[in-house]
């Protein structure tokens, strides 16, 4: 009896071993063995273990882009899709601009007032060719619009950055329900009901990839050249989309350039994630409270992260 108990149990650990050994061979299930891909058949890449310390990591796949019941700019919603890409986690201060500038790799852009010129507030009146000179010093780029919204919006179609909850003060630096700039700061700049300004940048809380100030504060560039959705077509869609022209330098019967996110300046709605505002590319005086952030490909947020690895070791 006790040598049957035996052998029982040596067979029972044999094919228990068996089994273990079979499943240690088999293929592994498909969402495992098959890395996810984009329609165009590139692999979505991950995020780095350990990628720039001042950007957050925005992972590839599809996000809605647009909305139908915004501006007709704005309509029809789509899918869109793109790689695996970075942000910076705050808009390009006016410490980080002037320092550019004094390194001879940046052009110098005029502060208007007094009262944005601190180091840690976003550097503003800034044109849509400088913005992009600063991003290429970085060793980074411009965001395109398809880029800046999915970073601000995430992947559930959200209204603003941290959900659809109404936009607040506590929220983003916006025309407060007063009518007061700048969420009614008190020490302001301009007459009447021009009065505002910037905050520091980070003042108000991240969003879902560790972004901060995607709405409000100070309008940001982004890249394209500006087409309604609905004329845009195939241009505005598919897998990282650059806009009419694929970007390019000029483009013909496109002469307005995109900025996102509202500011400080404007009431709640202009920062919704899908809105769209246009403005010739040119730096001048009415506009001065457009700025910008810049954005990495994860080939580029690679580069600066070893960079910044070998500058730390020296």
């Amino acid at each position: 009896m006790r040598h049957n108990n035996r052998r029982h149990l040596s067979t029972t650990l044999l094919l228990c071993a068996l089994a273990t050994l079979t499943l240690s061979l088999s293929p592994a299930s498909p969402a495992e063995a098959e890395p996810r891909k984009l329609p165009n058949g590139e692999t979505i890449k991950a995020c780095l273990q350990k990628g720039p310390t001042e950007m957050g990591c925005v992972p590839g796949g599809p996000f809605l882009r647009g909305s139908d019941d915004g501006p007709r700019s704005t309509r029809p919603q789509a899918t869109v899709h793109l790689q695996t890409f970075y942000m910076d986690k705050y808009e390009v201060t006016v410490q980080a601009y002037e320092a550019c500038v004094k390194a001879k790799r940046c052009d110098r852009q005029r502060t208007w007032y007094k009262d944005y010129s601190r180091p840690k507030q976003p550097k503003v009146g800034v044109s849509w060719y400088a913005a992009v000179k600063f991003c290429k010093a970085m060793g980074k780029h411009l965001p395109t619009e398809a880029e800046w919204e999915k970073a601000a919006r995430g992947t559930d179609g959200r209204i603003f950055p941290w959900g659809n909850d109404p936009a607040t003060c506590k929220r983003a630096v916006i025309m407060d329900k007063r009518g007061r700039r700048s969420c009614g700061v008190k020490k302001a700049i301009g007459k009447g009901p021009n009065k505002g300004r910037t905050f520091v940048v980070g003042t108000r809380a991240p969003t879902q990839y560790g972004l901060y100030d995607m709405a409000g504060n100070s309008w940001e560039w982004v890249y394209d050249w500006y087409s309604p959705y609905k004329r845009c077509g195939e241009a505005c869609l598919g897998v990282n989309p650059k806009g009419p022209c694929n970007g390019n330098k000029t483009c013909r019967g496109h002469t307005l350039k995109i900025i996102r996110g509202g500011s400080w300046y404007w009431p709640a709605r202009y920062a919704r994630t899908f809105y769209r505002r246009t403005h010739e590319p040119s730096n001048t005086k009415p506009y001065h409270h457009f700025g910008f952030r810049c954005a990495a490909s994860v080939e580029e947020a690679k580069a600066l992260a070893a960079k910044a690895l070998a500058t730390k070791a020296r």
